[in-house]
């Protein structure tokens, strides 16, 4: 179980209490397990020719994950130890770097104009994307590892104890809040937001998917993606993994210890639903929805009804980060820092390109023609294929 040792008291953000050492609640923390070990990488003849474009160093993501955010043709990365940087995505050169003066837990969110990142016990910091210089400062209710998303001039968070808080984009001024309760315990990991339209989709502990209109926070919608189950706490997590998608009318997501499914976008009625636990996001297409369980599988699903087409298990235990659609493959990172191309049609591996050998954790993202992973020691890497 990858997270065991990153299981998260939500009692913390109350009171001090109940859950003060993270390793007593892992089960493989005395003895390590010689199970699950990571697969060992096959060779294979390359038939999809993936070339590196640029490489930038932007500082180290420590124990967090930071995913870049894009818009036109800039590229924004940030770092643990307070620096954020502006790239050229085209070429990798750094048009600025500014120091936010904390340490970060979480970014980017920009919308061309303002980038923001959430810093040490709740600080969400807003800079000017053309010259780097901060704008303005405000606190959420609690910790932030949810990168923030922008959208129709407010600034949405989501902070530990389940709270999503909207700013505005332009003073940082609390616009609304709402709050749902969160699980005794859950995983230490980002759920996200995913802006489309005039509405926020907010991924929550305890495995709920919810949809917020924009302007005034009020919920339009919510469901269940993974309902909590079994005897004790630990097998009841179901939390959301990763960000959700928005494509055309659907919006998809995965649970740990739960399902990947879709719902209609607008009414939130579920489209379909297939078992499947992942502690990353998933990757939608046209004609497909892509997942990595939490043993490295890789799976595609159909769109239109969620049956299985293909799964891939070459890559097993290898702590996979979030697929993407990419060219006619699909792309995932691991844990030592490998990209590997999976045929969209049947799962099998096209291509294998090796960063800077350190985790891939964050997801990736697609800046026009090319594929752009940030590396746990700070490597941003852009990737096309020819």
């Amino acid at each position: 179980m990858r997270f065991t040792s990153r299981i998260f008291c939500a009692g913390l953000l109350v009171a001090a209490t109940g859950c003060s050492v993270m390793s007593s609640l892992n089960p493989f923390a005395s003895k390590p397990s010689t199970k699950n070990q990571p697969a060992a990488l096959v060779d294979f003849k390359s038939t999809l020719n993936v070339k590196t474009v640029w490489t930038a160093s932007v500082g180290k993501a420590e124990k967090y994950a930071f995913t870049p955010a894009s818009f036109g043709n800039a590229l924004f990365a940030a770092a643990e130890n307070g620096s954020i940087t502006r790239l050229d995505a085209t070429t990798g050169r750094s048009a600025w770097r500014t120091d936010a003066g904390v340490k970060l837990t979480a970014g980017v969110g920009t919308d061309g104009q303002t980038v923001v990142v959430a810093g040490e016990n709740g600080t969400i910091l807003a800079f000017n994307a053309e010259d780097g210089k901060l704008r303005w400062k405000a606190q959420a209710s609690s910790e932030v590892l949810s990168a923030p998303a922008i959208g129709l001039g407010v600034v949405v968070v989501r902070s530990m104890d389940n709270r999503i808080a909207a700013f505005d984009v332009d003073s940082g001024a609390r616009k609304w809040s709402v709050q749902r309760t969160a699980p005794p315990l859950t995983l230490r990991t980002a759920p996200g937001i995913a802006i489309n339209g005039s509405n926020a989709y907010v991924g929550l502990a305890g495995g709920r998917l919810l949809a917020l209109t924009l302007a005034t926070g009020a919920p339009r919608w919510e469901v269940a993606v993974g309902d909590p189950r079994g005897v004790t706490e630990l097998e009841r997590i179901a939390d959301i993994s990763g960000t959700p998608v928005v494509a055309g009318r659907d919006v998809c997501a995965v649970a740990y210890q739960g399902r990947v499914a879709c719902f209609d976008a607008l009414s939130g009625s579920p489209r379909w639903g297939a078992p499947l636990s992942s502690d990353v996001g998933v990757a939608v297409d046209e004609r497909y929805v892509y997942a990595a369980d939490e043993h490295g599988t890789v799976q595609a699903l159909s769109r239109a009804g969620g049956g299985s087409l293909w799964r891939n298990n070459k890559l097993a235990n290898r702590r996979l980060s979030t697929p993407l659609a990419f060219s006619r493959a699909v792309a995932v990172g691991d844990y030592q820092g490998y990209v590997h191309f999976l045929s969209k049609d049947d799962g099998s591996l096209l291509a294998r390109v090796q960063t800077d050998g350190s985790a891939i954790m964050a997801a990736p993202i697609s800046v026009g023609s090319t594929l752009v992973f940030q590396t746990q020691s700070g490597t941003v890497v852009a990737l096309a294929a020819e």
